[in-house]
């Protein structure tokens, strides 16, 4: 089986280099095309006012100056062309990919684009307890139950434009409680935070960040997996559109 990997925290991450032992528990031939620089919040962005450059690091091994979606774009139809990937693995993102931050997600959105080229993509993300920990975020639960994750996941049949988003949680990995399949729920908006602060000429400037949120009743969602101490497993799919609504403006329309 041939792998890519790639992220969104940048091919020097920590948790990169915990994605590559991860994918050795499976193949030998594994490839690594990641952002060359963190790419944290980029989502599906696409780098299109400037050239990507790519730069080889070695032997399957290539960093780029792009977006996640850029590394998986110039990966497959460049870098693997002639021998494209039977599996891309995203991450291991530093801190969860849940409910709607998918959508802001470089992590996720580069498995959206192995998706979209038909090839199985799986997110992997790893929950941490404490803000501030940077680099120093342990990734021993995401390397102790991603084997655990993944093996299952490797037959099973995707539906085309669809991928899988796990989060590992922000315990010990003898605490998990094991792994549950979820749907995708949503925060409370109202958690935007914003610190407002002066550079060293006077001009104001804006760090954006997320308060903590309280979880949604029921323990049917991502984030209700995670806090009550599970690994996350929750299928995503691409067409974004609302069914229901297209009955209601076809009549809008007189359609």
């Amino acid at each position: 089986m041939r792998i890519l990997l790639t992220n969104d925290d940048g091919i020097n991450a920590p948790g990169f280099a915990a994605l590559e032992r991860i994918a050795a528990q499976f193949s030998d031939d594994v490839w690594a095309v990641a952002p060359a620089e963190e790419q944290s919040g980029a989502g599906h962005s696409l780098t299109l006012s400037r050239p990507v450059r790519i730069r080889r690091l070695g032997d399957k091994r290539f960093a780029v100056m792009g977006t996640p979606t850029d590394a998986v774009m110039l990966a497959l139809a460049h870098v693997m062309k002639d021998a494209p990937p039977d599996l891309i693995l995203s991450g291991v993102n530093r801190g969860g990919n849940l409910a709607e931050d998918v959508t802001y997600s470089g992590t996720v959105s580069a498995a959206m684009e192995g998706a979209l080229a038909g090839v199985r993509s799986i997110a992997l993300s790893q929950v941490y307890a404490r803000e501030g920990m940077g680099d120093s975020v342990p990734f021993a639960t995401a390397e102790a139950w991603a084997e655990r994750v993944l093996r299952p996941l490797l037959d099973q049949p995707f539906e085309p434009r669809t991928l899988v988003n796990v989060n590992f949680p922000a315990l010990a990995p003898d605490a998990v409680r094991g792994v549950r399949v979820c749907r995708q729920g949503f925060h409370d908006y109202g958690r935007l935070r914003i610190v407002e602060r002066t550079d060293p000429r006077g001009y104001p400037y804006f760090w954006f960040g997320l308060a903590p949120t309280a979880p949604s009743p029921g323990h049917v969602t991502d984030l209700e997996a995670v806090a009550d101490g599970f690994v996350s497993v929750t299928p995503l799919a691409l067409d974004l559109t609302h069914d229901q609504g297209l009955a209601a403006l076809g009549a809008r329309f007189g359609d």
